[in-house]
């Protein structure tokens, strides 16, 4: 819908329109603004509408990874799962974009190429790739975190004569590997979700591994109606009880007790129970030093490392698949149904791509530096362009100023990870030097928009027009980011979060870990003096 300089502008343009997207949609109208959301997807969804690999299943229960905003909502779904499948993620997306007559302001099949701010009239002009111009006062990025695919620029990789796909880019319609010779390249946790799935089908599974990963028993399980019933009915006090955890989810309170205060025994029972009880929050929130000291953290990390060696019967693949060079938890913190195990079956080889790193792609198949691997199709699990890759492909930029990515050539500069210095009217939703991915995604979706929601309607009602993040506000809160990470075990690992998977990407930490709840009071103080840190105009 192309609108010329004649046609109003609107009061907001959205970029993307996954869980962020359509929530800002839906909270911003509810204001009375004139909105539309731009996608460059065929379907809403995002993350979820892209996500289509075998397995691909959320890691928070879903009872927890839902909207809070509509207790109607929240009271009329069924997850048929303890933790929800791609699917079934999708429908209820798309059920809430039903419900609340989303779809009306959503143009799919459009990605946004540029984004210019006139300072002199306060219009932010976005162009499609396809050259259509929206004008808005304001403009939202809910681009997503994990949105720009990492696809590896191996030698030979178009040669292939086989099929490949990349976990992020996954065929709509699902790809069967029935009795072919199949390659997964790494083990992070799309590698771990979709491992045992391709097992079950391909004649022979090679896996390569560069780097192990920790993950943990999903115990994933029918869901039980009883415990339906009575979450649904504690969840106004579930709910803000999430608000003022590390993680944004309920059942996990911020934790006092030291790991190394108890004794051997009493930890191992703790870690027992975690292990049984199944996902990632358990371990990350169970003593209060876990992810700051060293030798308590080692405690899990070996408790997980011998239940590895439980469960793979070849010592030597076991040895391989034993994480020893990041503390756990530092990267994110996998969980699995019989991921493990699957090493176990005969047609399941693991290949140590450290040791004996892949050279090229073959028109056969994939050689490393010891010998040639020949396989019928390859599935590239190799992450994405985390935190700021969707951002830095768009051109955005104040007129007569750098690009966005140029000035954010030696790390990402926000404030409080929803603002830009330099960049009046612009928000990201779920921001680099936010807590986003160390947390209940839709958690801080909601958070995050709803204080953008707060700051719009104040502009509006002090019939101001403008505001942008003050440049020592930026380099403040950056600096406060890092000095948090810093203090913690995190800036150990070579994890995405760092951007260790980007070849020259700048390693800076970029997640805020202090926790949601330390986060969302940071916010809410900052709007209360009248958003300190900002400079606010007509």
């Amino acid at each position: 819908m192309a609108q010329s300089e004649t046609v109003r502008p609107l009061d907001v343009v959205i970029v993307g329109a996954g869980l962020g997207g359509l929530y800002a949609l839906h909270k911003l109208r509810g204001l009375g603004m004139t909105v539309r959301v731009f996608e460059a997807g065929s379907g809403i969804g995002g993350t979820w509408f892209w996500n289509r690999y075998p397995g691909a299943r959320c890691d928070i229960e879903s009872m927890e990874y839902s909207y809070s905003f509509s207790d109607e909502l929240q009271q009329e779904w069924k997850w048929p799962e303890r933790y929800g499948t791609q699917p079934e993620i999708l429908r209820y997306i798309e059920h809430v974009a039903d419900r609340f007559d989303l779809r009306r302001d959503i143009q799919l099949n459009t990605r946004i190429a540029e984004a210019r701010f006139d300072p002199d009239a306060n219009l932010w002009t976005l162009r499609t790739a396809a050259g259509e111009a929206v004008q808005a006062r304001f403009c939202v990025m809910a681009t997503g975190n994990l949105s720009t695919p990492r696809v590896p620029d191996f030698k030979g990789i178009h040669d292939f004569k086989g099929d490949w796909y990349h976990s992020g880019l996954w065929p709509a319609d699902g790809v069967d590997f029935t009795g072919k010779r199949v390659a997964v390249v790494g083990t992070g946790s799309s590698a771990i979700q979709m491992i045992p799935l391709i097992a079950q089908q391909a004649s022979h599974l090679y896996v390569f591994q560069r780097t192990a990963n920790f993950s943990l028993p999903a115990q994933n399980r029918p869901m039980d109606r009883q415990y339906e019933q009575s979450f649904k009915q504690s969840y106004p006090q579930r709910r803000q009880e999430a608000r003022q955890t590390g993680f944004g989810v309920s059942g996990y309170p911020v934790p006092t007790q030291s790991a190394l205060e108890v004794s051997a025994e009493e930890r191992r029972q703790k870690y027992e129970a975690l292990w049984a009880r199944g996902g990632s929050i358990g371990f990350l929130s169970c003593y209060s030093d876990f992810l700051v000291n060293p030798e308590a953290n080692e405690t899990a990390a070996e408790f997980v490392r011998d239940k590895i060696r439980g469960l793979v019967r070849d010592p030597a693949v076991a040895e391989l698949l034993t994480p020893r060079d990041h503390p756990i938890g530092t990267k994110r913190l996998c969980l699995d149904s019989g991921y493990y195990e699957t090493y176990n079956r005969d047609n399941v080889t693991l290949v140590d791509a450290r040791s004996a790193p892949i050279q090229e792609i073959t028109p056969a198949g994939i050689r490393t530096s010891e010998r040639e691997y020949a396989v019928d199709a390859i599935a590239f699990a190799t992450g994405f362009d985390a935190m700021t890759g969707a951002l830095r492909e768009i051109d955005i930029r104040v007129e007569g100023g750098p690009a966005l990515a140029d000035s954010w050539q030696g790390g990402p500069q926000t404030y409080l990870g929803l603002t830009v210095p330099g960049f009046p009217n612009l928000f990201i939703i779920t921001g680099p030097g936010s807590p986003g991915v160390k947390s209940q995604m839709i958690h801080s979706i909601e958070q995050h928009t709803d204080w953008v929601a707060d700051c719009l309607a104040h502009l509006r009602d002090h019939g101001l027009s403008r505001i942008e993040a003050r440049p020592d506000a930026g380099e403040e809160w950056v600096a406060h980011v890092n000095e948090v990470a810093n203090s913690t075990l995190y800036p150990l690992a070579n994890s995405w979060y760092v951007g260790a998977n980007i070849p020259g990407k700048p390693r800076i930490f970029m997640p805020y870990v202090a926790g949601v709840g330390v986060y969302r009071q940071k916010c809410d103080q900052v709007a209360a003096a009248g958003y300190e840190g900002f400079e606010l105009s007509r």
